[in-house]
C-alpha cells in the first residue's frame, strides 16, 4: 500500500471520473493507495477543501498559505493555531519561500514563513515546506526559528545532496515527486539514492508535475506508484520495499496509527 504525502484534491480535474469525487476516490483505493494528505494553498479556498474531504477517513489535511499566494490573506500565528486545532489537520503548510515566481521584496514571504513555523511549534504538528531558488534563506529561517524542534517535510525535493544533508540535520524528511522520474533531474536522483531509508517520503503534488509516463498531462494521486517505482529503481530495491518504507515514515512523522 502507498501513501501520497502531498496532493491538492480540491484542484483535480474530475472530468474523467464523471465529475464525481467519490468515483475518483474509489479509483485511487483500487490502485492500492491507502492514505492521502491534502495540502492547503490558501485560506480562501480552505473551507471548501476541508468540506470536500470531511467524510473520508483516508484523507488528512494541512492548513497554510503557499509563499506565492500574495493576493489573499496572510495568516497570523493565532489564525493558523485556531485552524490547526482541527483533528483532521495533521500538518502546517504548505509554507516556505519561492523566489522563482515572486520578484522584489520578500518580506511578506519571510513573515508568513515564520508565522507558520511558530504555529506548527505551538500545535506540535509538522511543517510542509516549499522552497524554490531560495535554499539559503529557507535554511536560515528554519534555523533562526528552531524549526528542527517540530520538523516536517521538504516537499517536491528539487535541490542537491548538500541541501538535503542540512535539511536532514534540521529534522526534516525529504519527499520525492514526479520530478524524480525526469531523466534531467540528476541531482534529485543522487539524493534519492543517498537519503536514509527512515527519512524519505513520496508524493504526487497532483494535479501538478505529472510523472513519466504521464508528463505533460494532469496528475492524480494514483500516479504516486510511478514515483515509488523510480525511487525503487534508483535505490536498487523493490517497489514493495519503497511502499513499506515510505508508508512507515509517513505514520512515524505524523504520529498516526
Amino acid at each position: 500500500m502507498l501513501i501520497d504525502s502531498h496532493c491538492h484534491l480540491d484542484r483535480l480535474d474530475l472530468t474523467p471520473y464523471e465529475n464525481d469525487f467519490a468515483c475518483l476516490m474509489q479509483h485511487i483505493r483500487d490502485q492500492q493507495i491507502e492514505h492521502l494528505l491534502c495540502i492547503a494553498i490558501d485560506l480562501e479556498a480552505y473551507p471548501a477543501m476541508r468540506e470536500l474531504v470531511a467524510d473520508y477517513t483516508d484523507i488528512s489535511v494541512t492548513v497554510g498559505v503557499h509563499p506565492n499566494e500574495d493576493k489573499g490573506q496572510n495568516p497570523t500565528v493565532a489564525e493558523l493555531v485556531t485552524l490547526g486545532q482541527d483533528e483532521k489537520v495533521i500538518g502546517i503548510g504548505e509554507t516556505g519561500l519561492d523566489y522563482f515566481r515572486t520578484q522584489g521584496d520578500y518580506t511578506r514571504q519571510h513573515d508568513s514563513f515564520r508565522n507558520h513555523i511558530r504555529a506548527a511549534k505551538i500545535l506540535n504538528k509538522p511543517l510542509i515546506i516549499h522552497t524554490r531558488e531560495a535554499k539559503a534563506d529557507t535554511l536560515r529561517i528554519l534555523r533562526e526559528e528552531n524549526a528542527g524542534e517540530i520538523g516536517g517535510i521538504i516537499h517536491c525535493f528539487t535541490e542537491d545532496w548538500e541541501f538535503a544533508k542540512q535539511a536532514l540535520d534540521l529534522n526534516f524528511y525529504i519527499s520525492f515527486s514526479g520530478i524524480v522520474t525526469f531523466n534531467s533531474a540528476t541531482s534529485v536522483h543522487d539524493v534519492a539514492k543517498k537519503v536514509p531509508s527512515e527519512r524519505f517520503l513520496i508524493e504526487t503534488d497532483s494535479p501538478y508535475l505529472s510523472p513519466v509516463p504521464h508528463r505533460g498531462r494532469p496528475n492524480y494521486p494514483q500516479y504516486v506508484q510511478h514515483v515509488a517505482q523510480r525511487v525503487a529503481d534508483l535505490r536498487g530495491i523493490s517497489l514493495h520495499s519503497v511502499a513499506d518504507i515510505s508508508t512507515r515514515n509517513f505514520y512515524t512523522l505524523f504520529k498516526k496509527s
